[in-house]
């Protein structure tokens, strides 16, 4: 019997580069949403982009900020309270490093061989 393959190095497939402060499902899109407007978006804006409550697009843009990842900058126009979030420089360079390690995932997940369990249930393609 052989032995299984070892991967190139010790944690091959950790992905260390999966930031834990990006990588929960609501952050992730508030951040997305954030690095395709680079101005910025209004908490109103963002908070309908990423179909959350006020509660916890706040909670969650707490933690982006106290990350580092988000500034958010409150003020007013036409006498009306406003909320300006946007991706810091520092939150810029982690979304596409955290970008980069998915990437590496889905090459990784590309390149797997199909197994014939798999290609017995006509899983592959």
């Amino acid at each position: 019997m052989a032995k299984p393959k070892k991967a190139n190095h010790p944690g091959r497939f950790a992905y260390e580069g999966l930031d834990r402060v990006i990588h929960e499902k609501a952050r992730l899109g508030i951040i997305t949403s954030l690095s395709t407007h680079p101005q910025g978006l209004l908490f109103t804006d963002l908070k309908e982009q990423c179909a959350l409550t006020d509660g916890n697009l706040s909670r969650h843009l707490q933690i982006l900020t106290e990350a580092g990842v988000v500034e958010v900058w409150k003020g007013y126009k036409n006498n009306r309270p406003q909320t300006l979030c946007r991706l810091t420089q520092d939150g810029k360079k982690r979304f596409l490093d955290y970008v980069s390690v998915l990437e590496n995932i889905v090459a990784d997940a590309m390149r797997a061989p199909v197994s014939d369990a798999a290609a017995k249930l006509g899983l592959s393609s």
